[in-house]
């Protein structure tokens, strides 16, 4: 089930672990898995040296997930990879990564290149369940995962400042599950929650870091624009 560091991804012996045939076996599965999470830092950044991001596009019933390696700090793209599947399960919030995670294992398994860390669109430990697509990717993969989402799915938040880098706790009660950050002065601030193998601090750390001129970070944008010129070409727009 976990990936070896340089070897390809067995994609087939993880697929029992995100996919459900109904909400209440997805659940099920998420309360299995989620504690076995390790929301706790585990690399250093002076051994990231490879990025990736992870998003996906669709095109009626049809999924397009895409994820991107970049160099780290340099972000520059090393390679890209791209799975085409029949979107196997309905948007359910807080069950997007039975939706989207099959194809995001599908397209990591195709890398030559490990990222050393990983973004996904969506949200990590800020999750009902603690257990959101970061999380269940990067625990299937044994990767290192940060969640970047662009709206709040549980919890309470207060409006960082304008400010590049200003961060407010999103809470749900009195726990702390996430960070909301201004990532580029003025704009909308991105959530963002560990996923698995770091811990929020790191996450934030490592969003600014990856970030330029985007709200999202670099890895996750890039992917973004990937699953849609890959749908794109196959529908012929």
């Amino acid at each position: 089930m976990i990936m070896q560091t340089g070897k390809k991804y067995p994609e087939q012996a993880a697929s029992e672990f995100i996919r459900a045939p109904d909400p209440a076996g997805a659940q099920k599965i998420q309360e299995m898995l989620c504690h076995h999470c390790i929301i706790e830092r585990t690399i250093d950044i002076c051994e990231i040296h490879h990025v990736a991001g992870a998003d996906a596009a669709y095109d009626q019933d049809t999924i397009y997930a895409a994820v991107v390696v970049m160099t780290f700090p340099g972000l520059e793209v090393v390679e890209k990879r791209c799975s085409v599947q029949e979107v196997p399960f309905p948007y359910i919030p807080g069950l997007l990564s039975f939706r989207e995670g099959p194809a995001i294992l599908e397209a990591f398994s195709s890398l030559t290149t490990v990222p050393d860390l990983l973004f996904l669109n969506g949200h990590g430990y800020a999750h009902p369940k603690r257990f959101g697509l970061a999380s269940h990717v990067g625990l299937l993969l044994d990767v290192p995962s940060i969640g970047v989402a662009q709206r709040l799915l549980t919890g309470s938040v207060a409006i960082p400042g304008a400010a590049r880098g200003s961060s407010e706790p999103v809470l749900d009660k009195s726990e702390v599950i996430g960070m909301a950050v201004r990532t580029v002065k003025g704009a909308k601030p991105v959530f963002f929650s560990a996923g698995h193998k770091v811990d929020l601090d790191q996450a934030v750390d490592m969003a600014l870091k990856t970030t330029k001129v985007h709200r999202i970070t670099e890895p996750v944008w890039h992917a973004d624009q990937m699953s849609r010129q890959c749908r794109d070409k196959q529908s012929g727009t």
